[in-house]
This record gives C-alpha cells, structure tokens and sequence, in this order.
C-alpha cells in the first residue's frame, strides 16, 4: 500500500483523525486552505465545544449511539488540549467556548499536531474514483498536477456534509457510504432560519432586526434563547435550534412571555394606569416595534381597564403560544448543519467503522449525528475523529 490512512477532508474531524493515526497518512482536501469551516464559524472565534456536551444534545435516529465516542473523548479533553496550546478562550453564554482572539488558533493547533504525527494534507485536490481491493482501496485523486492514483489501506470520510454549498460542499460522502452498501438517513437542513410567504412574509419585512428573547417549540422540543426577525422569517438563536426538530407543514409556538408575568403586569396596570393603552403596557415588557405587530388584529380597548376577560384570554394566546407555519427554512445555503447522514446502524460506535467493510470509516458531519447550537457539533467532529484515529492507531 501506497498509504496506510488516507483521510478525504481537512476539517475538523479529518485533522484531528490524522493526529491520532500513525504510519503514512495522507488528508486530502478540494479546499485551498484546511480548516475552512472553522475559520469562518462564531465569527471568526469558533465556538470550539460546549461545557454542558452530552449525548442528550444530537439528533440521530439512534440516540445511544454517539455516547461512546463522546465519554471516550470529552469536551474537558479538548478545552485541556486548548489550554496546554495557549490559546485563550471564554465562555459567550450556555457552556459555549470561545477563542479570545481567533479561529485561525484552533486550526494552527491541529495542523501542528498532524505535521508532528507525520501527516501531510494535500490541498486543492478532489477524489474521483474509489474502488475496494484485496487489504484496502484504490483512490484516484484530481488535483492541479493532474490525476494521481495510489493505494490505502485504511480510509476515512471525514468531507462533511451538504451545508455552505459556495464553500464547496457537496453530498460526496453520503454516495460513497451508498457506494459502499451503507445505508443514508432522510437528510435535511438544520440550524437554519425559517422562511414565510404571503402576509407573514410582510409583517416581519416590517420588523426586521427586532429580537427578542423567547421560547420556540417544534414538535414537542423547546428552547428558551432569543429570535431574530428578518426580512424573510425568523432567525436567532432560538429558531435555528428547532430548525433541526421542524418537518415541513409544522407549525412552530413562539412564547415571548410567561402567563404569570404578563397577567400580572396588565392587573397591576388596571390599578393604577388604567387610562393608558394597552400597547403602551406591553412596549415595557417588549421591543417597541414588535408589540403593534402582536396586537394589530386583537382588537384591544384604547384603555388598558377595560380589557374584557375573552380579550385577556386572546392575547395571552398570543403572547405566549404564538402560533406560526414556516413556508420552509432557507436550506443548505446558510444552514449550519445537515441533519440525518450515513446510518449509524452500519457504523461501530466505538471506532467508527463500517460493520461491512473493514478499514472504512465514517466521522464527522457526514454521520447521522447532529448536534445542538452552541459547539456541540465541533465537539462530536473531535469525538469522532479520535476515536477513528485511535482504532487506526490500534490497527497499524
């Protein structure tokens, strides 16, 4: 063999396999620079893991699976790794761990740590052909040079998924799972902001740049961060994460404030301001533009004191279980994730191997292992890879 690891992808998961995996070890990246998505993620810092990382924060259609990888490589592995690197780094809010300074410090790290495993990354070079052999593969590469054919024993799919399609992304990795006899989940954009048509679509032109802080529920998931209206929908926070538990025709509930609060803020209102509106009542609890949009057809009394109890039964409604139906969300152009990926039902979870083909492996983005907003999902590229890289390690 020509290789005794060839690793497809120079992103997080890949490098950090090629850390972990002695011998000759080649990563190979259509990109002209290794790292991309981390360069450009939290903008520009990486959001590089989350504190709070446990399997309870992925989506994948087996919940069990992801627990191996992530108890054998934690979260407090990787923030060591960063410490002992002098890269400086804060918590933003919820566990999410920030560089001070720069993404380019975490790709520096692992670029480091591949050149003293003895890797080398060949960039600006895409893989046009992979065939099974006795003992391993043959890969046919396409670079600038031209094309270059060699062999590998062991090789690792670590090219992501379908998101950021300017950035070069592709469903590469899926069809050869399927290439493979591996089967592919329903795949779908998460971490994604929602769109609307019609006079939805208007009413949030109107507002455009209001956030709030809110709760946001999709078939039975709910997560209490702010939103972020646009000129096509509903954004933040709060709205990509329940992008990922959205199915078309859904509706979403948006609760910007609790019963009680509210119930109590108008009754205290009856008593001593009873002559002012009701929008002027609610612009203390909410942004101002917001609340004329939220009221415009409840038909409220100019007197907060004369709020009939159906009026008070209709706004609360409103206020906390708005219920909306996204037109769609904006898709792979902005979405921050894929959910859905190569079936962890032929993978091990142990080393991220195909059950059937020995010496193929799956980490990363591109198994069905989604992760939450907030650094869980570079935290699961971290996993992933290491475990690969130790089972490889293991192997040679």
């Amino acid at each position: 063999m020509d290789y005794d690891t060839l690793i497809i992808g120079a992103g997080a998961a890949g490098m950090m396999c090629a850390a972990q995996a002695p011998g000759r070890c080649l990563v190979v990246d259509h990109a002209k620079a290794a790292g991309e998505k981390i360069r450009i993620s939290g903008g520009g810092r990486c959001n590089f893991t989350n504190m709070f990382a446990t399997s309870d924060n992925y989506i994948s259609r087996n919940p069990h699976f992801a627990k191996s990888a992530l108890a054998r490589y934690t979260q407090w592995d990787f923030i060591d790794w960063v410490a002992r690197s002098g890269i400086a780094y804060h918590e933003k809010a919820l566990g999410q761990l920030f560089c001070d300074t720069s993404a380019k410090e975490i790709i520096t790290m692992l670029q480091k740590s591949v050149d003293e495993a003895g890797a080398h990354i060949q960039l600006n070079t895409s893989v046009q052909k992979v065939s099974a052999i006795e003992g391993g593969y043959a890969v046919v590469l396409s670079s600038t040079k031209g094309h270059q054919s060699l062999t590998t024993r062991n090789l690792v799919v670590a090219c992501g998924a379908k998101p950021i399609p300017k950035m070069g992304a592709t469903d590469f990795g899926l069809r050869l799972a399927q290439q493979f006899g591996l089967a592919v989940t329903n795949t779908y954009a998460g971490l994604v902001p929602f769109t609307f048509s019609g006079a939805q679509h208007e009413a949030f032109k109107d507002i455009s740049g209001v956030a709030a802080p809110a709760r946001l529920e999709a078939n039975g998931t709910a997560f209490d961060e702010a939103i972020l209206f646009t000129h096509r929908g509903l954004s933040g926070p709060a709205s990509l994460q329940v992008s990922s538990y959205w199915a078309p025709g859904d509706k979403i509930t948006v609760g910007l404030l609790e019963t009680g609060h509210l119930h109590a803020t108008l009754q205290a209102a009856k008593e001593t301001e009873g002559r002012k509106s009701p929008h002027t009542i609610l612009t203390r609890l909410l942004p101002a533009r917001l609340v004329p949009k939220l009221l415009e057809d409840l038909d409220l009394p100019e007197r907060v004191a004369d709020i009939t109890a159906q009026q008070l039964s209709k706004l609360t409604e409103r206020l906390t279980q708005w219920q909306l139906t996204p037109s769609g969300t904006e898709g792979y152009r902005t979405a921050e994730v894929m959910v859905g990926g190569v079936d962890t039902d032929g993978l091990s979870s142990k080393t991220m191997m195909a059950k059937i083909q020995p010496g193929l492996y799956f980490i990363g983005e591109c198994v069905d292992v989604t992760g939450w907003l907030g650094g869980y999902n570079f935290q699961w590229a971290w996993s992933s890879g290491w475990v690969a890289g130790q089972s490889i390690n293991e192997d040679l």
